[in-house]
């Protein structure tokens, strides 16, 4: 064995044990193209590659649908005569000969259902002619609770069969807890999204609905105007489709907020907005801006008596687009900051900075949190860096 080979064998040695039937039979053939690498190698890489190919659709989890997509891909992976795929009621998919068989799967696999140990047993196949005389079943497991079972079938008993099957089995358990970690961030977005809708204050919904009650004798066409404002902001703020948005989209609807925050405080609010056309179609976590506004707007009017300033920037900086929101109101503590983003802030402002912090390192890593710069009595600065291309990111 090359270097290189054993190189790939040590680091990728769980994958590869998932592999191992299929290079014990595919190393044994003659080399054809000595310029692609040795028979392990270019074996390592067809493992490799398979596996990559029946990963995406059990990334969707246990369903009919994935496992008949992912069926033919792990039986390659095994070499083997026949695979199926259950769930704990009844067969998901069938690939490779003998599908009769599926009628005696669940009643072979209703003690590895219960017990989690997986099992070998004679197919039990009263047709002379069929090839698969053997079986062995073993779970898929995801924090320890058995979801279905992978079954392999072959003409005879096989102990490699039997280690290679587990070491499948195991790896499929591995995408199918990915899944179900993908269902649970999408549930606590969901939940987040939710508190940040709760966080739009009724005081803000009365106190909108009275400034615009305020223009409806004086300036009639003012108060529609902010009428159709009012009602844009809160059905960009409630709807129900999508994790993502686009920056022209979250900054459109701010502006929108402005807009009837400056219907009641007239010229005590000054708003610099200064955007490159170029970031707008970035795609972004939905309502991370927003909430960072409101807070700008709630410390710049706190016991101001004179104009405040709120100044929003969304520049290009290469792969990225920077967003800055900036206020001269009345800061706060660096270490009541602190507290705020380790989630012992308490109060409202806080959950809006912790969320939008917390939303925007999961989407795109912890290096993407917020950047905040305060004070008490200098005002607040906060600087959002949104990668301009992310997989799986994208603005509805």
């Amino acid at each position: 064995m090359s270097g290189a080979a054993l190189a790939v064998l040590i680091v990728l040695g769980p994958l590869l044990l998932a592999g191992g039937f299929v290079l014990g039979r595919r190393t044994a053939r003659p080399e054809r193209n000595s310029d692609v690498g040795t028979p392990v190698e270019r074996a390592t890489f067809e493992t490799l590659h398979t596996a990559s190919l029946a990963a995406p659709p059990l990334r969707a989890g246990l369903t009919e649908e994935s496992a008949r997509k992912a069926a033919r891909r792990l039986r390659s992976l095994l070499g083997t005569d026949a695979l199926c795929l259950t769930d704990r009621e009844r067969v998901l998919a069938w690939d490779g000969s003998g599908e009769h068989h599926d009628k005696q799967v669940m009643a072979q696999v209703e003690g590895l259902l219960a017990s989690g140990r997986g099992t070998a047993f004679a197919s039990g196949c009263g047709d002379l002619d069929c090839p698969l005389r053997w079986g062995v079943a073993v779970p898929l497991t995801v924090d320890h609770r058995v979801l279905g079972t992978l079954v392999a079938y072959a003409p005879r008993e096989s102990a490699v069969l039997a280690r290679a099957a587990g070491e499948v089995a195991r790896w499929v358990s591995v995408q199918l807890e990915l899944a179900e970690l993908d269902r649970s961030r999408t549930r606590l977005i969901e939940a987040e999204i939710k508190a940040l809708r709760a966080q739009i204050s009724p005081h803000f919904i009365f106190n909108s609905l009275a400034a615009i009650a305020s223009f409806v004798r004086t300036d009639p066409g003012r108060a529609r105007e902010l009428l159709l404002e009012f009602a844009d902001f809160t059905r960009y703020s409630f709807r129900r489709h999508g994790d993502f948005t686009t920056l022209a989209d979250e900054l459109h609807s701010i502006d929108q907020y402005l807009a009837l925050v400056r219907a009641r405080f007239g010229e005590r609010l000054s708003v610099t907005l200064q955007v490159a056309p170029e970031v707008l179609p970035v795609a972004m976590p939905f309502l991370c801006l927003q909430p960072l506004v409101e807070n700008a707007v709630k410390h710049g009017l706190e016991g101001a008596v004179t104009t405040s300033r709120i100044t929003i920037s969304a520049l290009d900086a290469g792969a990225e687009a920077e967003v800055v929101i900036e206020d001269d109101g009345v800061g706060m503590e660096p270490d009541r900051l602190r507290r705020i983003l380790r989630g012992e802030g308490g109060a409202s402002t806080g959950i809006g900075l912790l969320n939008v912090d917390e939303r925007l390192r999961q989407v795109y890593g912890d290096e993407y949190g917020l950047v905040i710069e305060t004070g008490v009595g200098a005002g607040t600065k906060i600087t959002v860096r949104i990668p301009k291309y992310r997989a799986g990111v994208h603005g509805t």
